[in-house]
């Protein structure tokens, strides 16, 4: 009863030949989900070209036509000082599609072009992924006219299916078609009461030790009455979720009210589902007030004019995808029902975006379309203050009499529960139950206290800087997210997009959402309760609003408590759902049930590919890999299912054969690398345990295989080719080893870097792609749900830049050894070993998809990290690890004035490597205010200068390196300017910031001298790319260790200030400056670069030190190449090794050392680290700071 199935198309460049693939039809046209913003001059000086989502902020099934026309003769006009373009007709909506033959990056308008008739072989496959297509036909992009592209195409199906029936692009046959049948139809199936009443199945072990924190909910209670409400929190009677048809025309927008039940706040263009039969229709959630299509614009990106015009930053077009596939990728989550619960019984949605419910139904974007008002016109009515309708937020629910509202003593169950009357609450009520989140009234705070940075040079403190608190209440900061896990630019959140703009801040999230936790409460339960409209989780800022309702706290709406939800089987209490680990932590994993599935778990699948050149076999790297590998065959993430492969090549490609039941491993040569394929496809992937001896025979064999070989050659292309192959069915992992530039067959590159112009100061030029090729590789192994990881050991340019696009599109991660020699450079040789115990072990999870949802008001422009983006705030992730990090840029569409919290929460679904379906949710909560004071109070400096890194590497890819290096100091030029304009009693001739960001100038400094944007200095081309793909995907505490690093002074450690860590004393000495003068010839200082440590020795160093802590008597006989330091019993080596321990374990990779002394080679890189000192070619930090002082003045 599913979907219509057909054919589909296959890369025809990795010649497949198909045994049988197919999937529905009807799912293969794209939406363009990305909209081009005019050219603005900004805050910066200098136009720019946006390419931010102006989608809606979460997910919008309605088209949206706006009168400004993208102008296509301008696409090559990205940073010129062009005017805006000019508003024309609606009627061109569609203007066509983007030339196959344009997929390279020349203009933001074509960062995703076509990637059509690039294949043309027929494949088929039985095997669907998990919410992916099984072809590659997901590239082409048309251009619309408009701010906002309209969402309108996803999968159709049989008009009787189960599906339901939608329209999708394929159906258009012209602009005035699509204007008359764009219509979308669902109906949700409300389930029985009775079948809700599940027996509760409990928790994982892991949540024993969590006790009800009763005190922190009365509190919440206390302090969030009415924060977390608005205008439009009626209780909808119907309870059916519905959408009406959508038309597009020329006639105005209609502003409608809803129908009754609902009371809306402002005038809006409503989106409604098609009601079903007998059911009246209803919106999903409030209205939003639509606004000018040039605001709308403006608003977007505000910060330093940066593009992003990457796919990995930017929103590329849906990929082709069935409804079952869409189903689970969507459901990060799913399966929606009356009571707002997980249940089998609940419908089959028929797209992405219904199914897993991502956002706010209504339409925020600019639109010229009309909209049909619903069947009963609503008169217009005045708003009110949200909040109103309900009892007060209590702690649990409310024991009050109709007289007055009073709190109770005890937050349980009262069966005589009952409604009251609540006073109309005005804006003073509001203020003071909030209890003190507004600053302005207050003592100043220390985020405020003036800075003069000219005349202050020891700003660094002594320690690690700290993430701001936010100003919450003591209870509400406990229940807090992480600042590791989760953490904003700004941690009060300007109520208006206006008054963001006066900052000159960005607003921006940073996430490490799949980080190692020491403690997870992990939530087994039938049950997992969100939001019936926007699909929140529930979490520990909801409100209750009875024993058997709560409201939700990014869209208001109010739910019902399910009847399972009622139990705490922590405290085997009924009636306190307030106590349960959902409501207690905002960090929760769930065992998700079948719900969030399309198809069983598939095994852990591990394939490897290995470069076996003649350059590879030189730098020795097989015999480390395969030694890691047969240390830790049985530590991969896995179970008793897991599969494992290995393919090899040079100028052809080896594949081996592995079946049990062998004498020992088969080699299979395949030497038409211009039609590769599968020479035996059942046994090149193998079971793991089934095979493990010839596995290990392979891995001991391996490193001497090719010794002889003369093969000079690199067939990387096609031994790509092969390897999507022999994953697609199951998707996985695929990990390539890679020591030269690809030169054979599909791929091949050639050399485009001039060691000439290394040092130039002029343009940066190829840190973009040479071709496409790897980039279309990774989309499809995205689709099959499989990811890309390259290792590149190197000894000369590789193209890292071109390379690096098969990790970026695929979720995968890079790891680069620059001059890798496993005899010449043992630095590097232990840290590939160290690397790959730490990658070979660490969980994995596959199959991933990560949705992220804010408060009603706030929108999702712009994401940074390594993935496909799926839908406007969806990001599909083939494998997800614990060490990448991602980052959100964000905009304010509606003014928060009427709510002093606002939340963002961000859900990971993703199949552990044991084959459980899990989601992992993390919720973070900000108070909202409305002076600019209170919003430099609030800035955290650290996440600021990471959101801006980001924002620069595609900066530099999409204009150019000096555009990028100019935005970055105007950043702190226009924020330091305007907070110095708003402070009183500042005399012209000081530099003062406030002391939140007294740190900004200098942080910024030290990006400018980073190996990926700075200028003057010799810097291979490989070498500044991989620190912007680094920049792109590390999380924040680890980004800052490559931007700032940290200094210490390491020969007179002492015990009074150390701290005490599993029975051992670290010392912790101070930060010290990272200048020259506070080095001394007498001392040892050990500075940490993130994935370096140098331990520099001055010559007059204490011969003691050197004796104890080096092994050497004296300085003179301590070697030029000294990697580790030996155990030994004197104090100084025990606090010495103690302290470096202590800092390794800090981070997933573990830094090599290298010890430095002035005859060191290795000490250039040492003091290219000293950013406060002047260099060739750049400021000191002083100069910088009078530099930025003369720009503020002008």
């Amino acid at each position: 009863s599913g979907p219509v199935q057909s054919p589909m198309q296959y890369p025809a460049g990795y010649g497949l030949h198909p045994p049988n693939y197919s999937v529905p039809s009807g799912h293969y046209s794209q939406v363009p989900n990305k909209a081009v913003s005019p050219h603005l001059d900004n805050q910066y000086r200098a136009s720019y070209h946006s390419t931010y989502y102006s989608a809606p902020a979460q997910n919008v099934m309605i088209p949206s036509v706006s009168n400004n026309v993208l102008n296509t003769q301008e696409s090559q006009q990205l940073y010129n000082n062009t005017s805006p373009l000019t508003a024309g007709s609606a009627e061109g909506l569609i203007q066509g599609a983007i030339s196959s033959a344009s997929y390279f990056h020349t203009s933001a308008q074509q960062s995703y072009s076509s990637f059509g008739n690039h294949y043309s072989t027929s494949v088929s496959s039985s095997v669907a992924s998990q919410g992916f297509p099984l072809n590659s036909d997901h590239y082409t992009m048309p251009v619309v006219s408009s701010p906002m592209y309209p969402a309108v195409s996803y999968p159709s199906a049989a008009v009787d299916s189960v599906y339901g029936q939608v329209c999708t692009s394929q159906s258009l046959l012209d602009v005035g078609q699509f204007k008359q049948t764009n219509a979308f139809s669902s109906q949700s199936t409300a389930v029985p009461h009775s079948l809700q009443q599940h027996v509760p199945v409990g928790y994982n072990s892991t949540l024993t030790m969590i006790s009800p924190a009763q005190s922190i909910q009365e509190s919440l209670s206390r302090n969030l009455a009415g924060s977390l409400t608005k205008a439009n929190d009626q209780i909808n009677p119907g309870g059916i979720d519905s959408l009406q048809p959508v038309q597009s025309g020329t006639q105005k927008a209609q502003f409608t009210k809803p129908e009754v039940g609902t009371a809306a706040s402002s005038p809006a263009i409503s989106s409604m589902r098609t009601p079903a039969s007998g059911h009246p229709a209803e919106p999903r959630s409030a209205p939003s007030t639509a606004k000018a299509p040039e605001s709308a614009l403006q608003e977007g990106m505000q910060y330093g004019g940066y593009v992003n015009n990457q796919a990995s930053s930017a929103p590329a077009p849906l990929s082709s995808s069935s409804d079952d596939e869409e189903e689970d990728e969507e459901d990060e989550e799913a399966a929606i029902d009356s009571s707002s619960t997980t249940s089998s019984a609940s419908p089959v949605l028929n797209n992405y975006d219904a199914l897993e419910g991502g956002g706010y139904p209504e339409s925020r974007s600019v639109t010229s379309s009309p909209v049909p008002a619903p069947s009963v016109p609503q008169t217009s009515k005045p708003s009110k203050p949200f909040g109103y309708g309900y009892p007060a937020l209590q702690p649990g629910y409310q024991n009050a009499t109709p007289s007055a509202p009073v709190q109770p003593n005890n937050p349980g169950h009262h069966p005589g529960f009952q409604h009251y009357p609540q006073q109309y609450p005005g804006v003073n009520q509001l203020s003071s139950s909030l209890g003190g989140l507004s600053l302005q009234h207050s003592q100043q705070p220390e985020g405020l206290r003036p800075v003069n940075l000219t005349q202050d040079r020891n700003i660094l403190p002594v320690s690690s800087v700290p993430a701001p608190v936010p100003n919450l209440n003591s209870d509400l900061r406990k229940l807090n997210c992480s600042p590791d896990s989760f953490r904003c630019t700004l941690t009060n959140i300007p109520q208006t997009q206006a008054l963001l703009n006066k900052a000159k801040l960005p607003l921006g999230l940073l996430l490490h959402p799949f980080r190692d936790l020491t403690q997870l409460p992990v939530i087994t339960s039938s049950t997992i309760v969100r939001c019936r409209s926007c699909r929140t989780y529930i979490n520990p800022f909801v409100s209750f609003i009875d024993q058997r309702r709560w409201k939700c706290n990014l869209c208001y709406r109010v739910n019902d408590v399910p009847e399972e939800f009622m139990y705490n089987p922590l405290t085997r209490s009924y009636g306190e759902p307030h106590k349960r680990p959902e409501v207690q932590n905002s960090t929760v994993e769930f065992i998700a049930s079948s719900d969030y599935m399309l198809r069983p778990p598939q095994p852990a699948v591990y394939l490897f590919v290995f470069d076996v050149s003649h350059n590879a076999v030189e730098a020795g790297y097989l015999t480390i890999v395969c030694q890691a590998l047969l240390e830790n065959l049985d530590k991969l993430p896995g179970d008793s299912r897991t599969r494992i492969g290995f393919i090899t090549f040079d100028s052809t490609v080896q594949f081996y054969n592995l079946q049990e039941g062998l004498s020992q491993p088969q080699m299979l040569i395949v030497s038409d690398i211009d039609d590769i394929f599968l020479p035996t496809p059942d046994s090149l992937l193998v079971n793991l345990h089934e095979s493990k001896e010839l596995i290990k025979d392979l891995l001991n064999a391996l490193p001497n295989m090719f010794t002889n070989t003369r093969e000079t050659h690199s067939a990387l292309g096609p031994a790509l080719q092969a390897a999507f192959k022999l994953m697609s069915p199951t998707g996985g992992r695929i990990s390539v080893f890679q020591t030269q530039l690809p030169s054979l067959g599909a791929g091949l590159l050639h050399s485009r870097e001039d060691p000439n112009q290394r040092s130039s100061t002029k343009v940066v030029q190829h840190l973009g792609p040479a071709t496409d090729f790897y980039k279309k590789l990774a989309l499809d192994c995205s689709g099959q749900q499989t990811a890309v990881d390259l290792f590149l050991l190197s000894s000369q340019y590789s193209d890292l830049a071109s390379l690096a696009c098969m990790s970026k599109y695929s979720a995968g991660c890079i790891y680069y050894y620059p001059s890798f020699h496993h005899s010449h450079n043992p630095a590097q040789a232990e840290k590939l070993q160290k690397d790959l115990k730490r990658y070979l072990t660490r969980k994995i999870g596959f199959e991933a998809v990560m949705r992220i949802r804010c408060t009603k008001g706030l929108s999702i422009h712009t994401f940074h990290g390594n993935f496909f983006v799926r839908s406007t705030d969806l990001l599909s992730l083939a494998n997800v690890n614990p060490d990448a990090g991602f980052a959100v840029q964000m905009s304010i569409e509606e003014s928060l004035s009427d709510t002093s919290l606002v939340c963002f929460q961000t859900a990971l679904l993703y199949t552990s490597s044991k084959g459980e379906r899990r989601i992992r949710v993390h919720t973070l909560c900000l108070p909202v205010v409305s002076s600019l004071a209170d919003v430099y109070a609030g800035a955290d400096v650290q996440a600021v200068v990471c959101l801006l890194a980001n924002m620069a590497v595609d900066r530099s890819v999409s204009s150019s390196l000096a555009d990028a290096r100019d935005a970055l100091v105007n950043a702190v030029v226009d924020s330091l300017s305007a907070y110095m304009s708003t402070a009183s009693n500042l005399q012209q001739s000081m530099l003062v910031a406030p002391n939140s960001l007294k740190l900004f100038p200098l942080y910024v400094l030290a990006l400018l001298k980073q190996k990926a944007f700075r200028t003057g200095t010799s810097t291979r081309l490989d070498d500044r790319v991989y620190a912007m793909c680094q920049m792109k995907c590390q999380p924040l505490v680890h980004l800052m260790k490559m931007i700032h690093p940290n200094l210490y002074r390491i020969d007179k450690l002492i015990d009074e200030t150390a701290i005490h860590v599993n029975d051992k004393v670290v010392p912790q000495p101070p930060l010290q400056k990272l200048s020259a003068e506070k080095l001394t010839r007498e001392g040892a200082f050990l500075m940490d670069c993130g994935s370096v440590f140098y331990i520099w020795i001055g010559k007059n160093c204490d011969n003691n030190f050197i004796k104890d802590v080096l092994g050497y008597p004296n300085y003179a006989s301590v070697p030029q190449k000294m990697t580790q330091l030996p155990e030994a019993d004197a104090l100084s080596s025990e606090r010495t090794r103690s302290f470096i321990s202590w800092l390794r374990d800090s981070r997933p990779l573990s830094p090599v050392l290298e010890v430095i002394k002035d005859e060191n080679p290795a000490k250039t890189d040492f003091f290219q680290h000293l950013i406060e000192d002047r260099t060739e070619a750049a400021f000191s930090y002083y100069e910088f700071l009078l530099h930025i002082q003369q720009q503020i003045c002008k």
